[in-house]
């Protein structure tokens, strides 16, 4: 059964479980017993805390720390050998 929401004029909103036939039918607010007009919002979704933590997380960015003594494969500085290179035999 679905949980649907419902916004009573004197009394404000309130929620109640009803199966999807009694949907359309009119709903009385619990307190006054007014008829109440039918919130229509987006589907709810319950999710375990660790999918919500990820979720959350995921969305910020990460910061990573280097340590600053270590270089990275991108700034390696090639030297020339003395040795020539041996495709080049005659230089």
């Amino acid at each position: 059964m679905p949980l649907y929401e419902f916004r009573c004029e004197t009394c404000g909103t309130f929620e109640q479980w009803r199966s999807m036939s009694e949907a359309s039918k009119p709903m009385l607010c619990p307190t006054c017993h007014v008829e109440a007009k039918r919130i229509y919002s987006i589907a709810g979704m319950m999710l375990s805390s660790s999918l919500k933590a990820h979720i959350e997380g995921s969305a910020e960015p990460r910061i990573i720390h280097r340590p600053e003594n270590q270089k990275s494969a991108t700034q390696q500085h090639y030297c020339h050998s003395d040795r020539g290179r041996p495709w080049m035999i005659s230089h």
